[in-house]
């Protein structure tokens, strides 16, 4: 039965000669695998369609007892190639793909991350990844259900409005002064005011004000931690972006 899905190409590779295997976000079924066979050859049914981050409209075919689905056609709606590329921006394409990949169970929908990807990624443009990638993140792991609350301790409950916060690597959720644990890194409260203001407004309502890096960094290592620790595994897009400049 061949299906129709809007879809966000997260990545391929290689799969015998002239295959793909290729992983998609699709908006109907969530995170599915399949084949793209000869893609490498055919240009007429692929083209550049299976960029990652690339959004398309998928055609497919699901067979019974089969994991992978047959690819077989991908119709271009809007590709990350059609503005600038420069290093910053290929590395946050890259972590919101490996984001989406680790933090999505295969054939889930999942309508509202869905949403989020597109508009992140018509928002993320050379020299100004930081506001829409902070943005990403924070929502990311809140849909995904492994943001703690960010306004009390993780210990005792305590408010945390206005008062000190800490975090750590082993910890589930900030915790207060007279609770954190050794080698905490501290949140300003300026970053957890802008977080709770991503919380209240879309991305398009956001102030278009310059990002620096220093701004939130804070919160994106919580972040960082909350994925990490949910997956159990280092991603490689995070080290990437600490060491951008």
């Amino acid at each position: 039965m061949l299906k129709q899905s809007e879809a966000i190409v997260l990545h391929s590779s290689p799969l015998r000669e002239a295959d793909l295997l290729v992983t998609f976000f699709t908006r109907n079924e969530g995170k599915v695998k399949g084949v793209a066979r000869a893609a490498k050859k055919s240009k007429r049914r692929f083209g550049g369609a299976l960029e990652p981050l690339t959004r398309v409209t998928l055609y497919y075919e699901q067979r019974e007892r089969q994991e992978l689905v047959r690819l077989d056609a991908c119709d271009i709606l809007q590709s990350p190639l059609s503005e600038q590329v420069d290093y910053s921006r290929a590395v946050a394409l890259a972590h919101v793909a490996e984001l989406l990949d680790e933090l999505l169970p295969d054939h889930e929908p999942n309508d509202s991350l869905f949403r989020l990807a597109v508009s992140t990624l018509g928002h993320l443009r050379a020299q100004a990844i930081w506001m829409p990638l902070t943005y990403f993140e924070l929502w990311a792991v809140r849909l995904a259900g492994v943001l703690p609350d960010l306004r009390s301790c993780v210990a005792c409950n305590a408010v945390l409005n206005g008062s000190a916060a800490y975090f750590h690597p082993l910890s589930d959720g900030l915790m207060c002064a007279t609770h954190k644990r050794l080698a905490s890194r501290e949140m300003s409260g300026d970053s957890r005011q802008q977080a709770a203001e991503m919380f209240r407004l879309p991305l398009e309502q956001l102030p278009s004000e310059p990002w620096p890096r220093a701004r939130c960094a804070d919160l994106r290592k919580f972040l960082a931690q909350r994925v990490e620790r949910h997956t159990e595994k280092k991603l490689v897009t995070f080290t990437m972006l600490d060491k951008l400049e």
